[in-house]
């Protein structure tokens, strides 16, 4: 696995998370440490938190990936009907 230190690539990275999620995550910091990378920031759901995952997996499918993006609840409900 090669040493993770580029600049470039972080901002690619952000570019693919927010693309994949709909720029659902709020405060994404993506941190480029050794051979790993760091995902951080509130979802609004536990799928938009697998979401950015997936956008990292896109570039860097073998990267050791620490997903830290906390998910607030109840910000994603669909509306009721009223009748």
């Amino acid at each position: 696995m090669r040493q993770l230190e580029n600049s470039g690539l972080q901002d690619e990275l952000a570019r693919r998370v927010q693309d994949r999620t709909g720029r659902r995550i709020r405060n994404l910091t993506i941190e480029l440490c050794d051979e790993r990378v760091i995902l951080r920031g509130q979802a609004v759901s536990y799928y938009v938190k697998q979401l950015a995952q997936h956008g990292v997996r896109d570039l860097l499918p073998d990267v050791r990936l620490e997903n830290t993006i906390s998910v607030e609840d109840g910000q994603e409900r669909p509306e009721r009907l009223v009748g």
